[in-house]
């Protein structure tokens, strides 16, 4: 049964950084896309990130462009999502997800999210 299990969530100032890991298992990643989602409070889930195994393309939203960056450990199986230049805005939940890349693109996998998700990890950016 796969799983995905987010970790390195917390609390940070504005303009701090934070590195979000999803650790996979039950998956082997040269085959799924995973991305990175973003839920604010009291706000619908949205894609950040997305990463392909193909030949490691990424996605990223307008809103994160040029302060997150997100990379892949395939002997770690683990997708990292490094956060810079944090904004008040950044907060709320952050979900990792996997969906086989035979089944869609790396740009709509983004858009619908994944097959397998992870249970999230806290971030809140404040004073």
């Amino acid at each position: 049964q796969p799983q995905l299990v987010e970790s390195g969530g917390g609390l940070v100032h504005p303009g701090g950084s934070l590195r979000l890991a999803c650790r996979t298992s039950g998956i082997t990643l040269d085959y799924y896309h995973i991305g990175w989602f973003h839920q604010a409070p009291g706000k619908e889930r949205e894609g950040l990130s997305c990463i392909t195994p193909f030949d490691g393309s990424t996605s990223y939203a307008d809103s994160v462009k040029d302060r997150f960056t997100i990379s892949r450990d395939s002997a770690e199986n683990t997708v990292y999502l490094q956060m810079n230049s944090l904004k008040a805005e950044d907060t709320g939940v952050y979900y990792c997800a996997a969906k086989e890349t035979l089944a869609t693109t790396l740009e709509n996998m983004c858009e619908i999210g994944g097959d397998y998700w992870g249970s999230g990890t806290q971030v809140t950016v404040s004073s």
